[in-house]
């Protein structure tokens, strides 16, 4: 499956100190748009800030978040959203809320492989000056998707995106997160996920919820 999308904004941040009641931290997720070009390399978008080891990495180097659920937020919230808000890199229209594990994105000589859903962390809590903020993204069910970089190279805002559908691809982005919150965990459903070309570290949780349930006896 090809579609057509438009990238509308590359995102990069710096480390600085954000706060919000008694918790302060050194983060880059509060990130400004890119005037100009941007490179994309194995580990995200070059000049980026990424400070905290459970973020980043080669097979979460960049994440995008569709402008179209921008537009939804902006709909049922009273928060400012724009372009960087939530800490993506990379901010899309007509980019799936739900594609699949797998699916990709190419962006002139870039491309992207889908590897995991966004989690919201106490980061994404402070950056929006919200304790419960976590619970609002949860509910929502837009978590935006993280890529690995199969190719890198130089984008700019305005480029036209194509999306690409992995045909065996059976495991998707929100289903994934959805599974995040799941008290109990199937075997079967968590060994077809483990089959996706997931991000190391979403693998790892998988794999220790699948140890789990096979310890308990039937």
């Amino acid at each position: 499956m090809l579609e057509s999308l438009r990238l509308e904004s590359i995102n990069v941040g710096r480390a600085e100190s954000i706060s919000h009641g008694d918790k302060s931290l050194q983060s880059g997720i509060c990130k400004l748009p890119v005037k100009g070009p941007a490179f994309v390399e194995e580990l995200g978008i070059r000049g980026d800030a990424i400070l905290d080891a459970s973020h980043g990495g080669p097979d979460q180097a960049v994440y995008a978040y569709s402008a179209d659920d921008y537009d939804w937020w902006a709909g049922h919230s009273e928060y400012g959203v724009e372009p960087g808000v939530f800490g993506e890199n990379l901010t899309i229209r007509g980019l799936p809320s739900d594609m699949n594990v797998g699916d990709r994105l190419l962006i002139g000589e870039v491309v992207l492989e889908a590897t995991a859903p966004r989690i919201p962390c106490s980061t994404l809590a402070i950056r929006m000056q919200n304790s419960g903020f976590g619970l609002e993204f949860r509910r929502a069910e837009r978590p935006g998707t993280y890529f690995r970089v199969l190719n890198g190279g130089e984008i700019c805002a305005g480029d036209s995106v194509t999306f690409v559908g992995d045909d065996a691809g059976d495991v998707s982005i929100l289903e994934l997160f959805r599974s995040n919150y799941v008290r109990s965990h199937d075997a079967d459903t968590l060994r077809r996920f483990l089959n996706a070309p997931l991000a190391a570290r979403f693998r790892e949780k998988l794999e220790a919820w699948l140890t789990a349930v096979e310890r308990v006896p039937d």
